[in-house]
């Protein structure tokens, strides 16, 4: 194990080329993993487990790995005067952990998911527990990254994902069981983060593991509009999801997740483009260096809308032929499950690009501090998705679903956006 962790500590001559290396391994398997990992269920043993997995995968699992995320992670990370100690977020990160679990089951056992058959209801805690253990190793990762170690948390998510992955297929192949092969899964998880991240941080020499009195309280209060703001955002992300398990078939949940698929891509290269960057940006607005931020914003958004464009055309184009192809690899059972769906494709892919953009915003707010205003966006917006969600699906089906994720995602973009520029200006003006 020693030997282990002293390879993943190991950053060579160049860190800064070691976090960018890293930081796109791990966040291209994670996604590629969050992308396929349903495909390959539908594919392995059928269509209606493939929906349930990649409901409680991609879409309950994610929501409550968010509430034990808690939204802190962005600022965490750009703690840079040490406001809180490592302590303070591990601490904090327990409760929540906690939430996420009693929240999963008051779900399962009192809500929709009562609902649920038995098979079902196992997978989807399953599921929870393994997002739970993952938010658990987020607050360990973004301890790396504000230490400048981003090539840490490269590591532990690619070899993590790598292993719970590796096991899961593995036990799925074995079995042609989901039960069994969620609970080999999370346990191959609980072992990546004891060795990729708990190990790996004792032996860091700059970590503060001291909790103050009264930090908690305070560290609560400044991070909980940022939870309940990003428990919002991945609602309003999530709306379509939800409404279609409530009306449709897991089948279909399956299906709108096939086509669901390219906004994970998307927002991977928008990630890889944005967060080498945090650090940067964190820095100018504390020093008031606010052209080179809006310089900074405006080449990011810049990247962000050019491949955008190359996202939306290539659907345009080749969306029909890469679904084919999917419905091949799929079987013959499958034929015309997802060509059917292409225009919806194409909506979602242009969602997809909007939330690309929203993400960004999203950040700079954060490092600006404008919690409130983040949580007000996503307030109005959330209700929206309330109504639109379930009316669309019920009345148009899977197209419905694409087009509400589209509406909800430019109202996002737009609002974000607006906010920004007001407190840009604001601040150049001394008005803040």
């Amino acid at each position: 194990m020693n030997l282990i962790t002293r390879w993943i500590l190991h950053e060579g001559k160049d860190r800064e080329k070691q976090n960018m290396i890293w930081n796109m391994a791990g966040s291209f398997c994670y996604a590629l993993a969050s992308m396929v990992l349903a495909f390959l269920v539908m594919r392995i043993i059928g269509p209606d487990e493939g929906g349930i997995f990649s409901f409680a995968f991609s879409t309950f699992g994610q929501q409550m790995f968010l509430v034990a995320y808690f939204g802190i992670r962005p600022f965490q990370i750009t703690d840079g005067v040490g406001q809180y100690s490592f302590g303070d977020y591990r601490r904090q990160r327990i409760w929540t952990c906690g939430l996420a679990v009693v929240l999963a089951m008051a779900y399962l056992l009192l809500g929709t998911g009562s609902t649920y058959s038995f098979e079902k209801i196992q997978v989807v805690f399953l599921m929870v527990i393994y997002k739970v253990i993952d938010g658990w190793a987020d607050v360990y990762e973004s301890e790396f990254q504000r230490n400048g170690r981003l090539y840490l948390t490269g590591k532990s998510n690619f070899f993590r994902t790598l292993l719970s992955v590796g096991c899961f297929l593995a036990a799925l192949v074995a079995t042609h069981n989901l039960v069994p092969a969620c609970l080999i899964a999370v346990g191959a998880q609980a072992v990546g983060v004891l060795v990729f991240d708990i190990m790996t941080i004792h032996r860091l020499d700059a970590i503060d593991w001291r909790c103050e009195a009264g930090q908690n309280r305070t560290l609560f209060q400044n991070t909980v509009l940022l939870f309940i703001s990003v428990f919002l955002d991945f609602y309003i992300f999530s709306a379509s999801k939800y409404a279609i398990d409530r009306y449709l078939t897991d089948a279909d949940s399956g299906y709108f997740n096939m086509i669901f698929m390219p906004t994970s891509v998307i927002n991977l290269v928008a990630g890889f483009v944005i967060r080498p960057f945090l650090t940067r940006m964190t820095k100018q607005w504390n020093d008031r260096e606010f052209s080179a931020l809006k310089s900074q914003i405006f080449r990011l958004g810049g990247m962000i809308a050019g491949l955008s464009v190359l996202a939306v055309g290539g659907t345009v184009i080749l969306g029909k032929p890469v679904l084919q192809l999917l419905e091949m690899l799929l079987g013959s059972a499958y034929s015309g499950k997802l060509t059917g769906h292409h225009l919806a494709f194409v909506l979602i892919v242009s969602g997809g690009s909007c939330y690309a953009f929203l993400n960004l915003m999203y950040y700079v707010l954060v490092i600006m501090r404008k919690q409130k205003a983040i949580f007000v966006v996503y307030a109005l917006v959330s209700i929206v998705a309330w109504f639109l969600c379930p009316v669309m699906v019920q009345s148009a089906g899977i197209p419905g679903a694409a087009v509400a994720y589209l509406i909800l995602m430019i109202l996002l973009a737009v609002g974000f956006g607006g906010l920004v520029w007001i407190a840009y200006c604001r601040s150049v003006d001394g008005s803040e």
